[in-house]
């Protein structure tokens, strides 16, 4: 049944894989290309009793593989990528139970990353016997990393002439490492990941990486990304080429959990809800989350013109709703639309057939995974393109080149505006126009990208941050440019924002900026909650959010689920709870989850639940800031002085485009009237606005620093919080990153 492999190995480590327990191997894999050395070590207890999985796991493998005694850069043979499931992850028959999170340190941030992906990567990997996998150092040609839990067997072999676009490695990697059944003359394609990056990563900042998994209905490989923060970059600059994961078959039993009645009772319970109403809701089974950019429009949160505008006030906008996206779809009859087995949200669509207009596979037809929301605003409306398939044809050249669609999206959005502001032009641009709408410009920056070009895609392909200096250092800007590329630059901490417009919602904006990784949505998704539900009124509903969810939304990352079942599809009785936001009874459904499968007790009463999974994800939030400081970050400085576009109207046409709003709000900073308001010159009523706006952000600093038991002036975790939250063994290891910065 096995095929035979002509491929010359280089490196290879026999195992026998162990059986999955309650969620867990408790193996790691350790592989260092510069030495070629493959490692199996053992996790032990303590270890998973506080880290858990996932993103924790990354995070301790990377604590002690990375040397304490000097900082690393994202290019040092030491930086260690990292992928880990999580014990709930590969749970058939529960929403979103495919996930595996990525760590590296980040070329945008020089800070740790964590990027969540679907496909089936994490899973196969567990199953075929390993928790959590680290790589470090570089390999001195390019290669291929294949954990075959098939027979157990870990290698590294030559990549050769394979290519290195995702949607080709996709493809014959697949082909390559299933296995026929001579009886049956089926193959396990479905048990095959590959994990790619792309020729665009070789050369940005913002690669990303692509984990696959195989449609067994449409016959084809789909790809999700592991989006934020470079970690393609990482993966490319180690000279992989492609990560290969071969499972066996798995069945509803294969996580072992401790009561498996319970966890088939949560997942049943769940998924027939998420059946029942998701038509009523946001039709997350028909439109994923392409439905958010009419809501989004709705509120005047849509990202349009480098986040000036949160809608297109012509109506341009309406092109790339819902309904747009519904026709281009292929998912109704045709196959599977979700990223992991039986998931009932069911909400990864494609567009199959669709025929490209530039680039190397001109007039080629290609299946193309999405696009989500987030590419939709990024690479649709905030760079003023309004034509969907032309936000299509963007997703799958990121894709295939590796490219975050995010941080492509922002920074062209930042260059657009630059270029109608004078600051760029044809002769800085390399003869491309690159003003709004300009999408065939746009496109053909990306192409230069993988083309590795070293004049300004090369500039481009580094990220917003390092362009600002760039221009700062090259283009003798005076000071009134150069405080305006500061303010409208979206970045902070080096990432690029993902795509709402915060200027509305202070919750928002500290849940960007106060942030481990940079203004990135997963770690407080507060914009949906605070201006469309107005869930959270006052100041202090605001900051009580903001030291909530960062830890709720964490427990996924460490578990290996989805955060979509959680809140895109509520119990019909949501509203009337007393804590609609956070959702209560999924909360129980997941305590539910972790209990049955670990056999960790949750406690007895609702509140006991929530506050046992609160804790268990609190541990790693803290533990990641701590690595931050470690690496020369994670103080307030950091957290302090986001791009003012993200809190405030940047220019006086912005203020002008919502006049009736910021008077308004103007009118009742001051305890004046309207018409009082109206008499002070524009340019005055501006500037008050961005006072106060200012003081507001830095307000909200303090108490939330508080709330997360941080240092006011130096943002670090207080001694007396650590030791409540850790064991004393672990106390010891963060003590000498975090006593001499105590206020």
């Amino acid at each position: 049944m096995v095929k035979e492999r002509m491929t010359k190995k280089i490196a290879e480590m026999e195992y026998k894989p162990k059986e999955v327990k309650q969620g867990y191997t408790d193996k790691s894999l350790h592989i260092n290309l510069s030495k070629l050395s493959i490692v199996e070590k053992d996790i032990p207890q303590k270890v998973r009793d506080i880290f858990i999985g996932g993103k924790g796991y990354d995070l301790w493998l990377m604590w002690n593989s990375l040397p304490k005694d000097k900082v690393i850069k994202w290019n040092d043979p030491e930086n260690a990528l990292c992928i880990s499931a999580g014990p709930c992850a590969g749970t058939l028959g529960y929403p979103g139970a495919g996930k595996s999170i990525v760590t590296a340190i980040s070329p945008l941030t020089d800070i740790i990353i964590d990027s969540n992906v679907g496909g089936f990567f994490g899973p196969w990997m567990k199953f075929s016997g390993f928790d959590a996998l680290e790589i470090t150092g570089k390999a001195k040609e390019p290669v291929v990393i294949v954990i075959d839990g098939t027979v157990g067997k870990v290698w590294i072999e030559p990549a050769g002439d394979l290519p290195i676009e995702s949607h080709l490695l996709a493809e014959q990697l697949t082909d390559k490492y299933s296995v026929t059944n001579k009886e049956t003359g089926k193959d396990d394609k479905l048990y095959v990941s590959v994990v790619s990056a792309g020729p665009g990563a070789d050369n940005a900042y913002f690669g990303c990486l692509n984990f696959s998994w195989y449609d067994t209905k449409r016959k084809l490989n789909h790809l999700k990304q592991a989006g934020r923060g470079g970690t393609g970059t990482v993966f490319r600059d180690k000279n992989i080429v492609a990560l290969v994961a071969h499972s066996p078959s798995i069945k509803m039993a294969s996580n072992n959990p401790k009561n498996p009645e319970g966890q088939k009772q949560a997942g049943r319970s769940h998924s027939s809800e998420i059946l029942k109403l998701d038509e009523s809701q946001n039709r997350m089974r028909v439109l994923g989350t392409a439905h958010l950019p009419s809501i989004m429009s709705e509120f005047d949160l849509l990202p349009t013109y480098n986040f000036k505008y949160g809608k297109d006030d012509t109506g341009k906008d309406e092109a790339l709703w819902g309904p747009a996206y519904e026709k281009i779809f292929t998912n109704t009859g045709k196959g599977w639309d979700g990223c992991w087995r039986g998931c009932a949200i069911n909400c990864a669509h494609c567009v199959e057939g669709f025929k490209l207009e530039t680039g190397p596979y001109k007039g080629q037809m290609v299946m193309v995974d999405g696009p989500e929301y987030e590419t939709i605003a990024g690479c649709g409306s905030n760079i003023g393109v309004f034509d969907p398939l032309h936000v299509v044809e963007i997703n799958f050249y990121c894709d295939t080149y590796g490219l975050d669609t995010i941080s492509y999206g922002t920074s062209m959005g930042f260059v657009m505006e630059c270029y109608e502001a004078g600051i760029l032009n044809k002769e800085r641009t390399d003869g491309l126009e690159l003003k709004f709408g300009e999408w065939e410009n746009a496109m053909e920056v990306l192409h230069r990208i993988a083309k590795e070009d070293k004049g300004f895609a090369g500039i481009f392909g580094k990220g917003i941050k390092k362009m600002k200096a760039y221009f700062k250092e090259n283009y003798n800007l005076t000071p009134d440019q150069e405080k305006f590329i500061q303010d409208i630059g979206m970045e902070h901490k080096g990432l690029e924002y993902s795509e709402y417009i915060t200027k509305e919602s202070l919750a928002q904006q500290g849940g960007y900026g106060f942030t481990l990784k940079g203004p990135q949505h997963d770690e407080a998704w507060l914009i949906f909650l605070d201006q469309v539900h107005n869930y959270m009124p006052t100041f202090e509903d605001k900051a009580n959010a903001l030291a909530w969810f960062p830890y709720w939304r964490t427990w996924f990352a460490i578990q290996g689920l989805c955060k979509l079942p959680w809140n895109d599809v509520v119990p019909a009785n949501n509203k009337e709870t007393a804590e609609p936001h956070k959702v209560p009874e999924h909360i129980q459904y997941y305590a539910q989850l972790y209990e049955s499968m670990t056999g960790v007790p949750m406690g007895k009463t609702p509140e006991e639940r929530e506050m046992s999974l609160i804790h268990m994800s609190e541990r790693v939030y803290q533990f990641q800031r701590v690595f931050n400081v470690r690496l020369g970050h994670g103080r307030r400085a950091d957290d302090s002085d986001p791009p003012y576009r993200s809190v405030g109207p940047v220019t006086l046409e912005e203020y002008e485009s919502r006049l009736d709003r910021y008077d308004g709000q103007l009118a009742e900073i001051l305890s004046k009237s309207v018409e009082e308001v109206r008499k002070m010159p524009l340019e005055e009523r501006h500037a008050l606005t961005r006072k106060d706006r200012v003081e507001r952000y830095n307000k909200l600093q303090d108490v939330v620093y508080e709330k997360r038991g941080w240092n006011h002036k130096s943002a670090v975790i207080k001694v007396d919080k650590a030791k409540e939250l850790w064991p004393e063994w672990l106390v010891k290891e963060v003590m000498p990153f975090i006593k001499d910065l105590q206020d």
